[in-house]
């Protein structure tokens, strides 16, 4: 990796600045909060009964949500990835280049220099595990044991990212796996386009235990109970110190692999199945929890990294009545469930519509834990205590911003040059979508206007309304090209395997 004694050099220090910051913390460790984060891979907005689902069941995190605090507007990112680096980092995925989903044996991945959640809470003195689907860089240098986590247990990058997948060129005499993978793509609808990928595009899906393979393409029915399974040893374990764990499932990304007692089970079918057992999964974290008295001392955060991946016909989920899905900027793509749980802290049956983000999580649990984001570097989410502590008065963001991001970019080549990839903005109950180009004098940014909606009037995003409101276009478009251009200039970089 290229990475300088300089730069290490620095992230020690920070982190030795915040240990010693923990010491002088007026809170005993036992007395600090433990945080549980279950976060689904492309699960709908509607993918959950609490949110209006007809036919899938989901009882625990319904309840969850009776007892604790639901947003309506819990905005993530269009694709795994880049999810992934703003809830761990805390900003906005270009912000340190990670705006991209992450292949196999990719050579780029979180930079070192990088203070993740788990670093932070673990220079407090917090116990810190992950379990599930990482994504963001599979060489062992970028691995959640290298930013922060005390234990890993998962797959480095998403489950369909393996020898059967669809799109992999037809052979002769294919196993019986890929002949399977094939019937029921065909079955479901699946959205194939001319793009095939050559035989040896995907090696085996490894499973990792640390930094070490253990097994390769392993049983994926068994992983949504294994993850949870290791997720509650770990709480056993470390339930008289305080503890960090990130709970990443599979699922439901395609391929679909429900358990075994929740196959057949969801009058929606296999896309239902992989829901169902989310939501029992989840249920044994919680009462794992009160079994062991920690109820009252743990916040336990349930939400998406994006929306349901419409392309894969009835094995994809729902975004309700949001247009679009995973991969665009539309609402369907970007809003997702969120909902967070803390007994006697969080007042029960709380639901808010003010705009918060997935990249609020880090400066959340950081003045949680009784210490506070970096300061030497741009945080762009904001701390959600306001919103369940003092609810009259607290807002979200002004301003929340969407950026383009795709499956297979070229990190080895970076963005283009001069475009953060912008393409919407939300203000208040306005969102404006855009195109960016580079301005004339190569100097920053042009934001090129397209359509605007009022999301309280048009959550589904059907009437254009920038002819009536030139105003808030004018506005808005200002607004973005200078957010464009202070992100290009204030940007992180990717981190970078050795040649």
């Amino acid at each position: 990796m290229s990475r300088n004694n300089g730069g290490s050099s620095v992230k020690h220090l920070i982190g030795l600045i915040l240990a010693f910051g923990s010491l002088l913390a007026p809170a005993a460790g036992s007395d600090l909060p433990n945080f549980v984060v279950i976060l689904a891979d492309d699960m709908g907005y509607g993918d959950l009964g609490v949110q209006g689902h007809p036919y899938i069941r989901t009882p625990r995190i319904d309840r969850m949500a009776s007892e604790g605090l639901r947003f309506t507007d819990f905005y993530a990112q269009p694709f795994c990835g880049p999810a992934r680096a703003a809830l761990l980092t805390g900003t906005y995925p270009p912000r340190n280049s990670l705006m991209f989903n992450h292949i196999p044996r990719a050579r780029t991945g979180i930079h070192p220099n990088e203070i993740t959640i788990a670093e932070l809470l673990r220079d407090r003195g917090y116990a810190t595990a992950m379990l599930g689907k990482w994504h963001l860089g599979d060489a062992p240098e970028f691995l959640p044991t290298r930013n922060g986590f005390g234990s890993y247990f998962g797959l480095p990058y998403s489950n369909d990212m393996w020898p059967f997948h669809p799109k992999i060129i037809r052979r002769e005499d294919e196993s019986e796996r890929m002949e399977v993978t094939r019937e029921r793509t065909a079955y479901t609808g699946y959205a194939q386009s001319d793009e095939t990928y050559p035989v040896d595009w995907f090696p085996p899906l490894p499973l990792i235990e640390n930094e070490t393979i253990i097994e390769r393409n392993p049983r994926q029915e068994l992983l949504t109970e294994a993850y949870t399974d290791r997720a509650i040893d770990f709480i056993r374990d470390n339930s008289d110190q305080p503890f960090f764990v990130y709970v990443a499932h599979a699922m439901p990304h395609v391929p679909l692999f429900p358990g075994e007692a929740f196959r057949d089970r969801s009058i929606r079918g296999l896309y239902g199945d992989v829901i169902e057992e989310i939501d029992h999964q989840a249920g044994r974290i919680l009462d794992a929890l009160a079994e062991l008295g920690l109820d009252e001392k743990t916040l336990v955060i349930f939400t998406s990294d994006n929306g349901p991946w419409a392309g894969y016909g009835i094995d994809s989920g729902s975004a309700g009545l949001l247009r679009g899905s995973k991969g665009t900027v539309f609402e369907g793509g970007i809003r997702v469930p969120a909902i967070f749980r803390w007994p006697k802290r969080i007042p029960a049956g709380s639901v808010t519509s003010e705009v918060v983000s997935i990249m609020d999580i880090f400066p959340t649990l950081a003045t949680l834990s009784g210490g506070e984001p970096p300061r030497d570097r741009t945080v762009d989410g904001r701390d959600l205590r306001p919103l369940w502590e003092d609810p009259d008065n607290a807002t979200g963001h002004e301003a929340l911003y969407f950026f383009e991001g795709s499956f297979r970019y070229k990190a080895e080549d970076g963005p283009p040059e001069n475009d953060p990839l912008l393409r919407a903005v939300r203000s208040g109950p306005w969102k404006l979508h855009f195109r960016t180009e580079p301005s004339e004098d190569d100097e920053g940014v042009e934001v090129l206007p397209g359509e605007l909606y009022h999301l309280q009037w048009d959550p589904s995003e059907t009437r254009d309304v920038s002819e009536k409101h030139a105003d808030i276009v004018k506005r808005l478009t200002q607004q973005a090209k200078s957010f464009g251009n202070g992100l290009r200039r204030d940007s992180r970089p990717l981190g970078r395997l050795a040649d």
